[in-house]
């Protein structure tokens, strides 16, 4: 007796005032939030039953189509700008810092650790492209010891765990240390822009509509050092034409690397890319920014 009626004005009140008797962990607090926004979003669009029943349909989809090489619901919130939302909540960083960008769902973390000089293209197929730089902190002091992680996709768009029949284990993957100098260097080949997976639920539905769903060449980066905030972060090749419009928003001006064309002297076409990273020292309380295990992967 005395309680509210669940109506479509009191549906979120009612679940919300029943989720609170749970307690107010971090866990409800966010469950109560989601509760708010979905039934406002029912109630503005107000789907018919067989409307909700396909939407349920494509989220089913989604999950079916999630597994330990693809990531669908990754997919779905990097699509719609939600995994770059929380990357920007969770690694506000001053000015002159390299900002964070979604770490993607081809990173391994078993990836060998190789000398620096090393070449990471084991197929050697690819135009060569010579990757250097230096770590160091807000100040401009190298970062010593720091570890670098790096993957990318090959000349065709297309990850080592894509194709893990067509290319070598490891292929263009690394994990290098930086000397007492902060700098490093490897050897590559230059990657390419390719279109994000559009054969699932997420990519079909979109696409559909003509929403954009290509990601710029780019480098992926892992950047880790004792007392500093870690950097997960991306490196995009101007020349691009879709740089401008990245499937997963993660272009950033700092983020625009220097590809330069050379000839070897042997009359050979190369590149050469040099990039510094600027890293944060990590104040106590702060959030751990970068290094969580993620939820937001694709690309």
């Amino acid at each position: 007796m005395g309680s509210i009626a669940f109506s479509e004005g009191s549906s979120s009140d009612i679940v919300g005032e029943r989720l609170s008797r749970c307690g107010q962990d971090d866990l409800i607090r966010g469950l109560t939030a989601v509760v708010t926004h979905l039934h406002q979003v029912v109630r503005d669009v107000r789907p018919s039953a067989g409307q909700w029943r396909a939407a349920v349909d494509f989220l089913t989809e989604v999950g079916h189509a999630a597994d330990e090489r693809r990531q669908e619901w990754v997919l779905l919130s990097d699509l719609l700008g939600v995994t770059a939302l929380v990357e920007e909540i969770n690694s506000q960083r001053p000015k002159g810092a390299t900002p964070n960008t979604p770490r993607g769902p081809f990173y391994r973390a078993d990836a060998p650790r190789l000398p620096l000089g090393a070449d990471i293209c084991l197929d050697g197929k690819g135009e060569p492209l010579g990757v250097s730089g230096q770590i160091r902190d807000l100040d401009g002091q190298p970062i010593g010891g720091a570890t670098i992680e790096t993957w990318q996709a090959n000349p065709q768009g297309f990850y080592e765990n894509q194709q893990p029949d067509l290319q070598p284990e490891f292929n263009l993957r690394g994990v290098f240390q930086t000397g007492a100098d902060g700098r490093f260097a490897w050897r590559t080949v230059k990657p390419a822009g390719y279109r994000v997976p559009d054969d699932g639920p997420v990519g079909q539905l979109l696409g559909r509509i003509g929403y954009p769903l290509r990601r710029p060449a780019h480098l992926h980066f892992l950047v880790r050092a004792a007392g500093f905030d870690t950097v997960t972060t991306q490196v995009y090749d101007p020349a691009d034409p879709d740089v401008h419009e990245d499937a997963i928003f993660g272009v950033k001006p700092e983020l625009i690397g220097d590809f330069r064309p050379h000839r070897d002297p042997g009359g050979c076409h190369l590149w050469s890319l040099e990039f510094d990273f600027v890293l944060v020292r990590t104040r106590p309380g702060n959030r751990r920014t970068g290094d969580d295990t993620t939820c937001m992967q694709k690309l």
